[in-house]
């Protein structure tokens, strides 16, 4: 047996006997941190256990991620209780990608860590890390087995939400991942609309920021070590405008040009303050540069925050792209 195997099993151990459990997601989660969290939550909540999901920057569940909460476990960060028996947090590197949420990690009684990023520091009791995995969602659906667990419609979508979104569209997969994806798809997932609503449908309010931000968008052939960066920069102006799933989806667009190796979106939190979205189109170990500013992620696609002008951060962009190993 595998120790991969082994941690998972230890984890449906921990899980089986759970009674109460607060699960957590990164911020700005994406469908993988929230497809995995609502699927393990609905597994746990059929047993019988009283359950709850948060994400520590979310006042309200994102508009596109809503068709993952099935049973209505989502809590808003200010009512959850002051501590738990059980804190299980998937998708997420370091106690710091929880926000507001990261003090919880010392105060609960256990903390079981699911995650498939290189860069997490094993900051639980108990730990399911795969940095090979191709989502979270594949970990989970793993320790779902391992409890014995049906996998019905709604845990299979939330499970095929994190494979599709983290592979993008299956653009990494593995025959793995195929495998496991025709699973969820005979358990009743329906994939056009499903990926419809994650993925494709944006608000009309959408198409204006989106031409403002485009409209500033810069290429730097010399850039990332002579092979290209692209970027743009969304103004503290412009996110108010649109929802903030909204702003996140303006590094796809931005990633299709074809004579830059790295794209990188600047968000503007409030002034002086960004979030940075970084991908690689395969050459590039974007989450080496990520964490020499203070992030994480996987070599294709990281994210940090920082502090400064806009210009500021993208010299450290450039710099810590410069020194960023490379495939």
């Amino acid at each position: 047996m595998t120790s991969l195997q082994l941690d998972i099993d230890h984890a449906a151990a921990v899980l089986r006997d759970a009674t109460d459990v607060t699960l957590l997601g990164h911020i700005r989660p994406d469908a993988d941190a929230a497809g995995s969290a609502f699927a393990l939550a609905r597994v746990l909540h059929r047993r019988g256990a009283t359950v709850r999901v948060s994400f520590g920057d979310s006042a309200s569940l994102p508009e596109s991620l809503s068709v993952l909460d099935t049973d209505g476990l989502y809590v808003p960060a200010q009512r959850l209780p002051e501590s738990e028996p059980l804190l299980v947090v998937l998708d997420t590197a370091s106690p710091s990608r929880l926000g507001r949420l990261e003090r919880r990690i010392p105060e609960a009684g256990q903390v079981l860590v699911v995650d498939h990023h290189a860069t997490n520091t094993r900051f639980g009791t108990h730990h399911v890390v795969d940095d090979t995995a191709v989502a979270t969602a594949v970990l989970v659906l793993a320790i779902v087995d391992a409890l014995g667990a049906e996998l019905d419609e709604p845990v299979a979508r939330c499970l095929y939400a994190g494979l599709v979104t983290d592979t993008s569209g299956f653009r990494r997969a593995t025959p793995d991942t195929h495998r496991i994806a025709a699973r969820l798809l005979a358990a009743g997932v329906e994939p056009g609309g499903l990926i419809r609503t994650l993925v494709d449908e944006r608000p009309f309010g959408w198409l204006p920021m989106l031409a403002e931000v485009l409209a500033g968008a810069r290429l730097e052939p010399s850039a990332a070590g002579g092979r290209g960066l692209v970027h743009a920069v969304v103004p503290a102006e412009l996110t108010t405008r649109v929802r903030l799933e909204e702003t996140e989806g303006v590094i796809d667009v931005i990633r299709a040009t074809r004579e830059a190796e790295v794209a990188a979106v600047l968000k503007e939190q409030s002034p002086g303050s960004w979030t940075v979205s970084l991908r690689s189109a395969g050459t590039v170990d974007v989450a080496a540069a990520a964490a020499e500013l203070g992030g994480g992620g996987h070599r294709l696609a990281a994210g940090c925050s920082a502090e400064g002008t806009a210009e500021e951060v993208l010299d450290r962009i450039r710099g810590a792209l410069g020194r960023a190993p490379l495939a």
